[in-house]
């Protein structure tokens, strides 16, 4: 597992589901599971014997061709026995990515105040869902499509009020989306991209001092200590913070596909691909806003 990234991958909740349970340990000469060979869990041998006897008298009913027809189906795969499975994550994103454009959308059909109201309400109102599904025992496809809805009217009012200033990021911050999303993920099944131990250890340390320079950053504005519109993220400096955000929103994309890769080997429920959804969701969400920042810095420059 790709400790250090995104804290929704990491959470025991879904780290525990990829995990395999530790074998029991025991004395030598002892089974460690404390059962006799051929006893199943709960159930006295007489019991165990008893159905293998009735599945072998059923066998004997059974046609030759029954018999080889049975044989010849294939084993029961991931989506058979309830595991997750790669389909189901990109399902379930599409999903939450299409509430998140729904959501987005809407703005683009009120005024401008309105408009930047709803980007308040759906920054406020994502944070304290994502904080919620995050730690959440079990995921909750109603609460992470919410989240999607709000983070979508967040973006929306955002692109709304950045694109009446200068127009054309709102389309090019997409493209730009969709762009490192595609080229990360073709890296990452390649093989040429990797969450290697040092790559972790350099995003670790570069995720600490850039949170640190962001909340620096918010209370210079908050407090009239800077008068530019992005604060200290202005000319050359924000140019270059912003390619580096860009970068770790791009990285902690192969720890996310990591995680789930990790995820569909060990044989996860099925119910954590929402998790895995919604965590691809929250650093997509992540990666459209300091896309749309930078465009925003660089038409401001000019």
């Amino acid at each position: 597992m790709a400790l250090g990234g995104n804290p929704i991958f990491n959470g025991k909740n879904f780290r525990g589901a990829t995990q395999a349970p530790p074998v029991p340990q025991a004395q030598y000469g002892q089974n460690p599971y404390g059962q006799q060979y051929g006893q199943a869990p709960g159930r006295a041998p007489g019991q165990v014997m008893d159905a293998q006897g009735g599945w072998m008298a059923q066998q004997q009913n059974m046609t030759h061709d029954q018999l080889q027809q049975m044989y010849n189906q294939p084993a029961a795969g991931p989506a058979e026995t309830g595991r997750m499975t790669f389909d189901d994550v990109i399902i379930k994103t599409a999903a939450c990515l299409g509430v998140l454009i729904a959501g987005a959308a809407v703005t683009l059909f009120v005024s401008m105040s309105l408009a930047s109201l709803l980007m308040i309400v759906g920054a406020l109102g994502g944070f304290v869902l994502a904080l919620v599904n995050t730690f959440k025992k079990q995921p909750s496809p109603a609460l992470i499509l919410a989240y999607a809805g709000l983070e979508g009217l967040f973006l929306g009012g955002l692109t709304r009020v950045l694109d009446t200033m200068y127009p054309g990021v709102g389309l090019q911050a997409v493209v730009g989306t969709l762009s490192v999303f595609a080229v990360t993920l073709l890296l990452f099944k390649s093989g040429k991209v990797r969450a290697t131990p040092k790559a972790m250890k350099f995003f670790l340390i570069a995720m600490v001092g850039y949170a640190l320079f962001s909340v620096v950053n918010l209370v210079m504005m908050m407090t009239g200590l800077t008068s530019e519109p992005f604060g200290l993220r202005s000319g050359i400096i924000g140019v270059a913070i912003g390619i580096l955000a860009i970068g770790l929103a791009a990285f902690s994309l192969v720890m996310d596909f990591t995680s789930i890769d990790e995820g569909v080997r060990n044989g996860a429920p099925e119910r954590f691909s929402w998790t895995a959804a919604f965590g691809l969701t929250v650093t997509l969400v992540w990666l459209y806003v300091e896309i749309i920042r930078l465009l925003a810095i660089l038409r401001g420059d000019e």
